[in-house]
C-alpha cells in the first residue's frame, strides 16, 4: 500500500466479488466486478434492489464492454444473484465503452410486453455515444491522428495505427438502446427503498453522472472518484481548446459537501472511505504534474509529446499513448486557459506551449 492510500480506508479489506457472483456493500446495494482487455484491467458494477412501476426487481449500474466473456458473467449473475427477480432498468455514468458496452443487451434481455427496461444516462454522454458509434471522432481515425499529430506525435507508425483504429469505439459499444431516460445535476431517483441523487462531473466524459444516497452514506462515484489512480482527463479533437482538468477539479469538489464517512464505490479499485482525503489527493497530484510541466515550459517550448516524460514515468503502449497524449494536452491547456503560457504553432504546424517570461 502506498502513502496515499494510508489515508485511506478499505472496509472489505482485499475481498473481492468472485466473476459472476456479488458481495452485498449496504442494504440492497451489491459489488460486481469483471475483467477488461486492457492494462486497467477490470471494472466495477453495482446492483441496487429496487421497485419500478409497482415491479420488484434490480437496477443495474455499468455495463462492462460488450464481449463474450462479459455477458457469460452476466448470465451468471442473473441465474444466481436477482433472488429470482427481472432487471427493470440501467443506469450508466457515463459514455466510455466500459461503463455503456452492454447497456444495449441487457436492456434488450429485460423488457417485455409489459415492461421496457430503459437506459438512464445523461443526454450529453447518450448523443456523444451515439455520434461515436457512428464515427470514429476522438477514439481513432484520420481526425484523431491529425490532432494527435498538431500536439507533437510524429511517429509514423503510431500515426497509421491511429488512422487504423476506425472501429474502436462500435467494436465495444455495437449498439444503443433506442430509447433513454435522461439523468442531469440534482436529480433525485427514487431506487428501491431509497433516494439516490445525482451529482454531474465534467472533464473526464461529456457529463459524468455519480448517485449518492444519503440514507446510506453511499456514493457511486463512477470513475470521478478513484482510491489507487487519476481518472483520465483528456482534451480530444471535438473540442480541441477545452480546459477539461480545470472542469474535473471543480467537478470533484462537488463531493466536498458529502460525509467523510461516505462509503465510496468506485468503478475502479476497491470501495474505500476517506473522501476528503481523496478530494485532497487528487488536487496536490494534479497541482504538482502543472507545477513540473510549467517549470518544463520556462526551459523550452513544449508540444503535449514532449510533455509525456514529466507526466508518465513508465512506457506506454500506443493505446495508453492515445489516452496520456489527450491528458497531456488537459495539463498544458489549464497552464494556457490560466494565463501562465502562451501557445504558437511551429513551422511544422506543431502546439508548442511557453511560460510567460520564459
Amino acid at each position: 500500500m502506498n502513502l496515499l492510500e494510508r489515508e485511506l480506508q478499505y472496509p472489505l479489506g482485499d475481498t473481492l466479488p468472485a466473476p459472476g457472483s456479488s458481495i452485498e456493500l449496504a442494504p440492497g446495494v451489491r459489488w460486481i466486478r469483471m475483467a477488461l482487455p486492457f492494462a486497467l484491467d477490470h471494472i466495477n458494477l453495482w446492483l441496487l434492489r429496487d421497485t419500478l412501476d409497482g415491479r420488484e426487481g434490480w437496477t443495474v449500474v455499468d455495463c462492462c464492454v460488450s464481449r463474450d466473456e462479459a455477458k457469460a458473467q452476466w448470465e451468471q449473475i442473473f441465474a444466481h444473484e436477482l433472488r429470482g427477480l427481472p432487471v427493470l432498468r440501467v443506469v450508466v455514468t457515463h459514455m466510455h465503452p466500459d461503463h455503456l458496452g452492454l447497456a444495449h443487451w441487457i436492456c434488450e434481455r429485460w423488457s417485455t410486453a409489459e415492461h421496457e427496461c430503459r437506459l438512464w444516462i445523461s443526454a450529453t454522454d447518450y448523443g456523444a455515444a451515439r455520434l461515436a458509434t457512428q464515427s470514429t471522432t476522438g477514439f481513432g481515425g484520420e481526425g484523431a491522428a491529425r490532432f494527435f499529430a498538431a500536439h507533437g506525435l510524429v511517429d509514423p507508425e503510431a500515426l497509421e495505427r491511429i488512422r487504423g483504429r476506425t472501429h474502436y469505439y462500435p467494436s465495444l459499444v455495437p449498439a444503443l438502446p433506442a430509447h433513454y431516460r435522461r439523468m442531469q445535476d440534482g436529480d433525485v431517483i427514487r431506487i428501491g427503498a431509497h433516494d439516490w441523487r445525482c451529482i454531474a462531473g465534467f472533464g473526464h466524459a461529456p457529463e459524468h453522472i455519480a448517485l449518492y444516497c444519503e440514507a446510506l452514506k453511499v456514493l457511486i462515484g463512477g470513475d470521478m472518484m478513484l482510491p489507487r489512480i487519476s481518472t483520465n482527463v483528456s482534451v480530444h479533437e471535438m473540442e480541441p481548446e477545452a480546459d477539461s482538468l480545470a472542469l474535473f477539479l471543480a467537478s470533484i469538489d462537488r463531493f466536498r459537501g458529502l460525509p467523510e464517512n461516505t462509503l465510496v464505490l468506485p468503478s475502479h479499485g476497491k470501495p474505500f472511505r476517506g473522501l476528503h482525503a481523496r478530494i485532497r489527493q487528487l488536487h496536490e497530484h494534479h497541482r504538482d504534474r502543472l507545477a513540473e510541466v510549467l517549470a518544463a515550459a520556462q526551459e523550452r517550448a513544449l508540444s503535449a509529446h514532449d510533455t509525456l516524460p514529466i507526466l508518465f514515468k513508465r512506457p506506454l503502449d500506443l493505446h495508453q499513448m492515445t489516452f496520456a497524449m489527450g491528458e497531456a494536452v488537459a495539463h498544458l491547456h489549464a497552464l494556457w486557459h490560466a494565463g501562465k503560457v502562451t501557445r504558437a504553432r511551429d513551422g511544422a504546424g506543431v502546439w508548442r506551449f511557453s511560460a510567460l517570461g520564459g
